[in-house]
C-alpha cells in the first residue's frame, strides 16, 4: 500500500488514523476496534465490511509510530 495513500485515509467511523497490517492485508482502526479488508490493492472503508479486533488482538498490535 501506498505511504502517501495510507496518510490520507482515515477510519470512517471516527475519522481517526489507519495502521496497515501488511501481513493480515487490513488496514486497523485501534479507536474503533475495527480492521478494515484490502481486496486486490483496494481499501474496503465500509463498517459492514469490516472485523470487528479482539481485545489479544489489540494488545497484540506493534506500537503507533508516527509517519512523520
Amino acid at each position: 500500500m501506498d505511504p502517501k495513500l495510507l496518510e490520507l485515509l482515515v477510519c470512517p467511523v471516527t475519522k481517526g488514523p489507519l495502521d496497515h497490517d501488511r501481513r493480515k492485508q487490513e488496514l486497523i482502526s485501534r479507536s474503533a476496534r475495527l480492521a478494515y479488508p484490502i481486496r486486490d490493492g483496494i481499501p474496503i472503508l465500509l463498517e459492514e465490511e469490516a472485523r470487528t479486533l479482539s481485545d489479544e488482538e489489540l494488545e497484540q498490535l506493534p506500537r503507533r509510530t508516527p509517519l512523520v
